[in-house]
């Protein structure tokens, strides 16, 4: 069998032969945590978990860690809370008089909380998605008190006196 290492240089060495990554690692310049990988095979490993030089690599063989994120799936922002919370801001940013976004964004965001509380594991925004439910609710509420208050007005018949000056 032949052996590609990467040195500490970063730079690869080989094909060597088993031989001459036993005599590199008695000089040092290959340890347990060196990289190698086998002539044939597709996947690196380390020196140090190679059964054919375990005995020869000093300590223990390098333990393997999985990258933060891994051996659980990487959370995503729920995009019905993103949109839930756009449609809120749209809502009081267009001055009450866009109901259609009032309702719209009130829907998406109760349905991602809905989704980002069945799971959690993989979905993140339940801060959008609460954002995107007080704005709409309170816009509609206020867009509902506004057309009550006109309709009140619009119905009372009062005659205001004009002014003599």
């Amino acid at each position: 069998m032949n052996y590609t290492i990467i040195g500490q240089d970063g730079k690869k060495y080989g094909p060597a032969s088993a031989e001459q990554v036993r005599q590199w690692i008695s000089q040092g310049r290959v340890n347990g945590g060196t990289p190698v990988i086998v002539e044939g095979m597709t996947e690196w490993t380390f020196v140090g978990l190679r059964p054919e030089f375990a005995t020869q690599v000093p300590g223990a063989p390098p333990t393997i860690t999985a990258p933060a994120g891994a051996g659980g799936s990487i959370k995503t922002t729920n995009q019905l809370a993103t949109w839930g919370m756009i449609c809120g801001i749209l809502s009081w940013a267009l001055c009450c008089c866009c109901v259609p976004f009032n309702i719209t964004g009130l829907v998406l965001s109760i349905v991602a909380l809905a989704q980002i509380q069945a799971h959690p594991q993989t979905q993140e925004g339940r801060g959008y998605a609460i954002a995107g439910i007080v704005l709409s609710a309170t816009n509609l509420l206020w867009a509902f008190g506004l057309t009550l208050a006109n309709l009140a007005n619009a119905h009372t018949n009062v005659v205001w006196p004009i002014d003599p000056n």
